[in-house]
């Protein structure tokens, strides 16, 4: 698994998660909203985020390393 895809997704999920909290934090501040964060759905969120970055990150680079570099240099 690349390194720089967990990289990646993990800060983008961490991004995500600080972005939502200050959301909610503005929510909370301008409305007279009770405003509940649940854990699993930050672990949800976060988790999907990681995934996603891995995927497609790690996906698009095993499909290039299956070709053949001469081929992929040739133009037509």
């Amino acid at each position: 698994m690349g390194p720089e895809a967990v990289m990646l997704g993990t800060g983008g999920g961490l991004a995500g998660v600080a972005l939502g909290f200050a959301g909610i934090a503005v929510l909370a501040l301008t409305t007279d909203w009770a405003v509940r964060v649940e854990p699993l759905s930050v672990a949800l969120s976060f988790g999907f985020s990681l995934l996603v970055g891995v995927f497609f990150g790690v996906y698009p680079a095993h499909r290039a390393s299956l070709l053949d570099p001469v081929e992929s240099l040739r133009s037509e």
